[in-house]
């Protein structure tokens, strides 16, 4: 097994008094105050460059109110925690969640991280090395780490709240080199800081989530995402992974029609089957819904979709009011829950 790299972390990640919290973009917050949490879903979303084209308008104000908006909603639902699992460089803008967090009364929990590969800028692909090599784990590790520890940076300017997960993704090809580096820096950020890790699988998620483990992050501080694709839920990828005791990310819920996912019935039917099966405690449920997009086509599923008519569904189905709870709230909450890093 690869060791992981030993990373300095502040008291507020090893102090246990401040374990059973969580970081959101406001300061650590108790883990049973989060309530009911949307774990993968964007705020804002903009393609890596579309800030520069000329085509695209990015209107600070109007994006806030269209944001509040949604998050009011949601809220409305009984929403009280969203996580923006977006990570560094698709339009994260730490004071813009601040202000929403403020206004709103949601809980924001944003993200370090990157990839796939292909989203990456070159200054991650091609370092100054002699053939070009990709970015090393340890200094993903580094990179991620620091965004906890120090707060995630405003480029240029400062850094502010700390993240509260590392999200990252794989190439749908098939894990790159530089994919596995940023899966095996994430798990190493993870084990230093005390957040945990959500990836997107790419083509194979067993072997992914193997790649993580590897590193010696245990499986409960891991959620695999996209796992109501039709390609993850066709080999029995979910089932696989909750037995492995990571967490089961269906978190396209609302996404009837792509081609690509799990229609809602189908997905309830995969949640009812989970759940037979003793892996409740594994399941997370999400949208992947996007606030305002640039750059790139949106989402028109609101933030409030599974409370409104994902989770009416389950429990038309039979779903009990148990598990509906362990599944809205007691997962998520276990999930962002500060751990304690192992000593070095």
């Amino acid at each position: 097994m690869t060791q992981p790299t030993s990373l300095a972390h502040p008291r507020a990640a090893t102090d246990p008094a401040s374990c059973g919290s969580v970081n959101t973009v406001l300061g650590p917050v108790p883990a049973d105050r989060l309530g009911i949490v949307a774990v993968h879903e964007a705020l804002l979303s903009v393609v890596p460059g579309a800030e520069h084209a000329f085509d695209v308008t990015i209107d600070r104000a109007e994006i806030f109110e269209v944001l509040a908006g949604k998050l009011a909603g949601f809220r409305q639902a009984g929403g009280t925690t969203i996580v923006d699992s977006t990570g560094m460089f698709h339009g994260r803008d730490v004071r813009l969640l601040e202000a929403l967090s403020r206004s709103t009364g949601v809980h924001i929990v944003a993200s370090t991280g990157m990839g796939p590969e292909e989203m990456l800028g070159g200054y991650f692909l091609t370092p100054q090395t002699n053939p070009p090599t990709p970015w090393p784990a340890e200094k993903f590790a580094a990179l991620f780490a620091h965004e906890v520890t120090e707060g995630m940076a405003v480029p240029r300017v400062e850094r502010r709240g700390p993240a509260g997960l590392v999200a990252t993704a794989a190439t749908r090809s098939g894990m790159t080199a530089t994919d596995e580096s940023l899966f095996r820096g994430a798990a190493r950020a993870a084990l230093a800081t005390g957040v945990p890790v959500s990836v997107r699988y790419g083509r194979d998620p067993l072997k992914e989530l193997g790649v993580v483990l590897d590193e010696g992050l245990p499986a409960g501080r891991i959620v695999v995402g996209g796992l109501d694709r039709k390609a993850a839920a066709e080999t029995g990828a979910p089932f696989e992974v909750a037995r492995r005791g990571a967490f089961v990310g269906l978190d396209r819920v609302g996404l009837n029609h792509d081609g690509d996912s799990l229609t809602d019935e189908e997905r309830a039917s995969l949640v009812l089957d989970l759940v037979a099966q003793g892996h409740a405690d594994r399941i997370l449920l999400s949208s992947d819904a996007i606030g305002v997009a640039m750059g790139h086509p949106g989402s028109d599923v609101p933030f409030s979709h599974i409370l409104t008519t994902f989770m009416p569904l389950l429990r038309a189905r039979g779903l009990g009011e148990e598990d509906a709870e362990r599944i809205l709230v007691g997962n998520p909450r276990e999930l962002l829950a500060l751990s304690i890093p192992k000593a070095a």
